[in-house]
């Protein structure tokens, strides 16, 4: 809600809303309290956020628009990269093959 701060309420929407439109210019308009929802809201394909109440409210404004300038770039950067798709369940990334790994020994 608009001026609540409350962040993404329901991402899985919105992710079915950035699917669905693929090439329409989204925008996400309320709610946003605080960098990581902006960040959030980048990784879910938005095009921008719209937000004030998080900057006029902040003890310090101008750092908290550096903030949010910061984490709207490492969102948009995450989702044009490709943030990878979550996993129900634990999914191995490295080579090991059941192998045990001992961190710090030597050969």
């Amino acid at each position: 809600p608009i001026g609540s701060g409350q962040g993404l309420l329901n991402p899985f929407a919105l992710r079915t809303l950035r699917e669905r439109l693929p090439d329409a210019t989204l925008i996400i308009d309320a709610g946003i309290g605080a960098p990581s929802h902006a960040a959030q809201a980048m990784e879910l394909g938005f095009d921008a956020v719209l937000l004030n109440s998080a900057v006029a409210h902040a003890r310090d404004p101008v750092r908290m628009a550096s903030a949010f300038r910061h984490a709207i770039e490492a969102g948009r950067l995450g989702w044009q990269a490709g943030v990878m798709a979550a996993q129900d369940f634990a999914v191995a990334s490295t080579p090991v093959g059941g192998e045990p790994m001992l961190l710090g020994a030597r050969p």
